[in-house]
């Protein structure tokens, strides 16, 4: 099974999803996408909402990680890690973070807050240059653990049907899993999975962020350990601490929405903020850790 998350990875690094490729067919988790769409509008109505939506957790996990189980045995691991390989997003994650770092390092806010948009949910349309860092650098940080770390995780678990079954609860929790009136109930049970899914993947993120950060590595462990209970989410505070301690700055914080400001605590609070610089840092960074993990699972493979 590992073998089939090496291959996944090193195909990703490779190729990435092509543009062309995407056009014409789309992609894994647009596929994904409609369905949970379908039953988003299906189910979530009337009573018992929190019912429906386990059973549209059930539908849709069912949905992507049955046919991968009968390809994987049918066909074999090579064409496993082959299938495998659109649901790695590590070349994605560099694309889009640099998308973002090179506006920033050139002084160009209005291409920066424009692709820092593409990524973060937060409103940025006023954000200044260490704001727009910070933004970037959560969800790089985030992105690797839920992106690139979990998927290699699953994939080393479980093969194709691994990881095949965590993208699509990831994809759930992205589409359905709010506390909203309309999502509260149906995407709860969405939600609590895609929290059990990550546990130890958001923690592993974490630890080989602050391996790949080599001397900085204690303390980007010790930010970690000490500030992501505080964090409104279970997972990402992991690698999002991590990555504060490991650069030298605060991440985090106060962060604007479309209605609403939240009043989010500070990672690494009292380090400075983070600039553009440490952005190319973090994308860097983030790369090590990437290769570690590869590393480890060829490592594990082999043995």
């Amino acid at each position: 099974m590992a073998m089939i998350a090496v291959l996944a990875l090193l195909l990703d690094a490779l190729i990435g999803w092509p543009d062309a490729v995407y056009r014409r067919i789309g992609h894994p988790v647009t596929w994904l996408g409609r369905l949970i769409s379908a039953l988003d509008r299906a189910l979530n109505k009337g009573a018992l909402r929190q019912a429906k939506g386990a059973l549209t957790v059930a539908l849709v996990v069912a949905a992507a990680a049955i046919p991968a189980a009968l390809v994987q045995v049918w066909l074999g691991p090579w064409v496993a890690a082959v299938l495998a390989w659109p649901l790695v997003a590590a070349r994605s994650l560099d694309q889009h973070l640099r998308a973002v770092a090179r506006p920033l390092a050139a002084g160009d806010l209005p291409a920066a807050r424009a692709a820092t948009a593409m990524i973060v949910g937060r409103d940025v349309t006023r954000a200044d240059a260490p704001a727009l860092a910070r933004a970037s650098l959560e969800s790089l940080a985030e992105n690797a653990s839920d992106g690139v770390i979990a998927p290699l995780v699953w994939a080393a678990i479980g093969g194709l049907p691994g990881i095949a079954a965590y993208k699509a609860i990831n994809t759930m929790d992205s589409m359905i899993g709010h506390r909203t009136p309309r999502h509260e109930q149906f995407g709860m049970i969405a939600a609590r999975l895609d929290d059990l899914v990550n546990l130890i993947p958001a923690r592993l993120t974490a630890v080989l962020i602050a391996l790949a950060s080599g001397r900085r590595a204690r303390g980007a462990l010790r930010v970690a350990w000490r500030d992501a209970p505080a964090h409104r989410s279970p997972n990402a505070g992991w690698p999002e601490g991590a990555m504060a301690g490991a650069l030298g700055c605060r991440l985090s914080g106060p962060r604007v929405y479309a209605d609403r400001v939240a009043e989010e605590p500070w990672l690494n609070a009292g380090a400075p903020d983070p600039q553009a610089a440490d952005l190319a840092r973090g994308i860097a960074l983030t790369r090590r850790a990437v290769a570690l993990a590869g590393a480890a699972l060829l490592a594990f493979a082999l043995i």
